[in-house]
């Protein structure tokens, strides 16, 4: 079977793939990426590291590339927690692929991403966030190997307000 035999089409809803990575430490720190000033979207917004899967990648080959370059950081294990799918347009969105980074190494260094900084989880209140990330952070401290991961569904309402639907 050939890629034409894929079915694609223009007129079906599309996606765009990225990945969401929340790294944690041994002793139960998460680190955070707050945008730099010039990014498009979630600029001074504390956020997990990520980015979009090219062309030729897999979720986790891109998940394990963006780790690297944004942080300098490498896993030795990986834990999917779940996959969101997010409707922008009628015809199109994105889906992200969420995962928990343990047993890191590497050396932390900075990137043109912007600021990288470790918190425990309780630290965060108060500051500027991303609007779904207390949701991703309290499933992804929890998540397990082997556990079962979450599927969401985010959608805007007519007032352009995030609504976010979770199922096991």
């Amino acid at each position: 079977m050939g890629a034409d035999a894929q079915g694609l089409n223009t007129e079906r809803y599309t996606v765009v793939p990225r990945v969401l990575i929340f790294p944690f430490s041994a002793d139960g720190k998460v680190l955070l990426l707050s945008g730099a000033p010039h990014k498009r979207i979630w600029a001074g917004l504390w956020n997990g590291i990520g980015g979009h899967i090219e062309a030729g990648e897999s979720v986790l080959t891109a998940a394990r590339r963006e780790l690297l370059e944004e942080t300098g950081l490498s896993a030795e294990k990986w834990i999917f927690c779940g996959q969101v799918m997010v409707d922008v347009r009628p015809e199109s969105g994105i889906a992200f692929f969420v995962f928990r980074a343990e047993e890191l190494t590497g050396e932390l260094l900075e990137s043109s991403e912007g600021n990288l900084r470790w918190f425990q989880l309780d630290e965060l209140t108060g500051l500027p966030l991303v609007e779904d990330l207390p949701v991703l952070l309290a499933k992804t401290a929890h998540a397990s190997r082997g556990g079962e991961p979450f599927w969401a569904l985010y959608q805007y309402d007519a007032r352009g307000q995030l609504v976010m639907s979770f199922s096991a």
